[in-house]
């Protein structure tokens, strides 16, 4: 079972907006799935430079690719 935590996040609007567009050209991500990807993507290809929190590549990149094949229910 995955647990999940809310995170709130100012971006600048440009940012934002490239966001919204994509969304509305791919119906089946959603704002959570981006950044869930985005995130592990960023963790994966940083983790050298922080890993004495551990944790790890493996969550990681779970992670990343549970969000990359998710299908549509």
């Amino acid at each position: 079972m995955s647990t999940s935590i809310s995170v709130f996040a100012e971006i600048p609007e440009d940012l934002h907006d490239s966001l919204k567009t994509y969304l509305e050209k791919h119906p089946n991500w959603d704002l959570d799935r981006v950044f869930s990807a985005a995130l592990s993507l960023f963790l994966l290809q940083n983790e050298g430079n922080f890993s004495a929190g551990g944790g790890g590549q493996r969550p990681c990149a779970r992670v990343y690719l549970e969000t990359l094949f998710r299908h549509q229910d």
